[in-house]
């Protein structure tokens, strides 16, 4: 069996679910042998403003995208939602894991929810998504930017009154126990998971992405032995959502898929002005992903959210 390196963001939760993937294929090929190699991104150097503000697509996988093109390694593990709804050219996504939790998770060191929080309340997030979805319910709160790794951000909540999290993240971390205690380095507070109906998470919250070169055939093989097809289904149908509005983190896109009755697929989405006044919400059911995305697209653009991309002096198509 040969060798193979994998590459992988340097912060402790990218390195976390990057070990978690690396035992997984290694309880299926005994005799596989993978380096770590951690890649610096653009998104991890910049931490000082908004993700919307630092511009473009790939933030946090260019790098490593392009340590992929020239064979410096040979797969690499990102977030799903990391991942632009195009890969690069000469790559593909090989396999896509059984996803964890995909809703976010309000942080607070008191149990309160997004409604029992005090007025004005200062909520910690860097994601336009959040932003958008909190000032809906709650107009008055304010939005500190928010970023860098997750310790780090949770570190912030003593100057917060809450901050949102991805509960993926945090359960993959084994920092949470799903039902609102959040434990780290010897630090107790409580997590509500924001309900998904009244949040959206972003598009392949909760699951990761492993990418290869679209002709290593050996690699593409090897990957398949964590490849969850059920998981494959939902978030093609949310990607089609996102590539049919021209999403990116400089837009207030959210979506979620869950598969009905086994073949069913019903998909929601939203496209959300920054500051909350606008949400434009929809749900479209079927069996083909791509299918359904692309018409859930076409149906919140032409319902208002063609409008607010425009606001934001970003293309449609």
């Amino acid at each position: 069996m040969r060798s193979l390196i994998v590459g992988t963001r340097r912060s402790l939760l990218a390195k976390t679910q990057t070990g978690h993937v690396v035992q997984a294929l290694r309880e299926q090929f005994s005799d596989l042998q993978i380096e770590v190699k951690e890649i610096v991104t653009k998104g991890d150097r910049i931490l000082d403003v908004a993700l919307s503000e630092v511009g473009g697509k790939g933030l946090f996988i260019s790098e490593i995208e392009a340590a992929l093109l020239t064979g410096e390694i040979d797969f690499a593990v990102h977030s799903l939602k990391d991942v632009p709804a195009q890969v690069a050219p000469g790559l593909t996504l090989g396999a896509i894991p059984k996803r964890e939790d995909e809703r976010d998770v309000l942080v607070t060191k008191h149990g309160q929810t997004i409604r029992s929080l005090p007025q004005n309340a200062r909520i910690g997030t860097s994601s336009l998504r959040r932003s958008a979805q909190l000032r809906s319910l709650r107009e008055d709160v304010q939005i500190e930017i928010l970023r860098g790794n997750i310790d780090t951000r949770l570190g912030r909540l003593g100057e917060l009154d809450a901050i949102v999290l991805a509960a993926a993240g945090l359960s993959r971390m084994g920092w949470w126990d799903g039902e609102g205690n959040i434990s780290y380095h010897g630090h107790t507070l409580v997590g509500y998971a924001l309900p998904l109906h009244d949040f959206l998470p972003a598009v392949g919250q909760g699951a990761l992405a492993l990418e290869c070169r679209a002709d290593d055939q050996e690699v593409l093989q090897l990957l398949q032995a964590v490849h969850d097809p059920f998981t494959a289904r939902q978030v093609l149908a949310e990607r089609a959502f996102l590539q049919a509005v021209g999403g990116s983190c400089q837009v207030p896109i959210g979506a979620h898929a869950t598969i009905e009755n086994e073949a069913t697929i019903r998909l929601e989405g939203m496209i959300g002005a920054p500051d909350g006044s606008e949400m434009f919400r929809g749900v479209q059911r079927g069996e083909n992903p791509q299918e359904i995305g692309e018409l859930l697209g076409e149906h919140l653009l032409q319902a208002g959210g063609a409008q607010i991309l425009r606001d934001l002096q970003i293309g449609t198509r």
